[in-house]
Formats: structure tokens, sequence, C-alpha cells
């Protein structure tokens, strides 16, 4: 990066593949996780001499892409995820031998609104109180409450990609089972 603020390139390159998961967990998609890290540090770029070497870089790059991701959420438009091939019918077999964790847990995020995504990825991924959300999105404690149990109760649905993370195995076998 020639040209580049003392610190900029090193801040990249070191912090980068971070951003960008952090980015897909935001989106539920690592490409557009990737575009939100990219804006992001762009904005970034721009505030560099504020923010080095006395600031908090990554802070205040998170803080970008947490606003963009909340505001995209917002937009009437959803973009559509397009398919690399479409199946002629579901894949048979055991559905966690056919997906890895990670592949699970995006695709359930990437079924929430983006308002919800935000606020459990806040809540469950970077650590953060309601308090510290509320205050990070400029929205009520209240608002970041009612947001995070309908994206618990959106995960717990029967049919969702995360229903078993949330059911009790024993219970969910009892009921499958005839009573003597």
């Amino acid at each position: 990066m020639s040209g580049a603020p003392a610190g900029f390139a090193e801040f990249v390159s070191a912090r980068y593949p971070a951003l960008v998961r952090y980015g897909a967990l935001l989106t539920g998609d690592r490409g557009h996780g990737e575009d939100l890290a990219q804006d992001a540090l762009v904005k970034t770029y721009r505030a560099w001499r504020r923010l080095h070497p006395r600031g908090d870089p990554e802070a205040y790059t998170r803080q970008v892409m947490v606003r963009a991701a909340w505001r995209a959420g917002r937009r009437l438009w959803r973009f559509e995820l397009p398919a690399a091939v479409l199946p002629d019918r579901p894949a048979g077999g055991d559905f966690a031998e056919s997906q890895s964790t990670t592949e699970v847990v995006l695709a359930a995020l990437r079924a929430l609104p983006a308002g919800q995504r935000v606020v459990l990825v806040l809540r469950y991924w970077a650590g953060l109180s309601e308090q510290e959300i509320a205050a990070q999105l400029g929205c009520s404690t209240g608002t970041v409450k009612s947001r995070a149990s309908r994206a618990i109760t959106a995960l717990r649905r029967a049919d969702g990609p995360l229903a078993d993370a949330f059911t009790p195995a024993g219970r969910r076998h009892a009921a499958a089972q005839p009573s003597e």
C-alpha cells in the first residue's frame, strides 16, 4: 500500500481475516462480509490520522461495520443469495454430516432479518451487554431485547437449521416415542 499512512498497512494485514469473519457474521454471507470489511477499511483509512497511534482503529472499524449492517437491514430491498447448483430434490442423509457447523450457523443467521442478526452477533459473538449494544446502535435497550428474543425464537423453530441446538435431545426423541 504505497502512500498509506504509517501503520495502516500493518493493521490491515494483521486484522483483515478477523474483520471479514465479523462481517460474514453480521451479514450472513462471506462475500457480503468481505464487502462490509473493505468498505469499513476505506472509512478507517480516511480517519487513520485521528485513530493512530493513540486511538483504537479496530474498534472504529468494527463500529463502522455494525452501523452499515444495521442500516442495510432497514432497506426494503433484500438481496438474493445465488446457489452454485440448484438441486433437483433435497439431499438425503444426516443433515449434520452434510454441512459443517460454520455453514449451519451462517445459514441460520442469514435467515434472520439484519437487525436481529446484528444484535445476536454483538451479544453472543462480540460479548457486548444489552446496554452496550443499544449505545452502539443508537437504539433503546428494549429494542435490543426484543430483537434478540425474536431472533432466538426464530432459531428455535422446529424447521430451522439450528432447531436441534435449541431442543433437548430427550424431549425431541420422547415426542417421537409412543407412550406405554
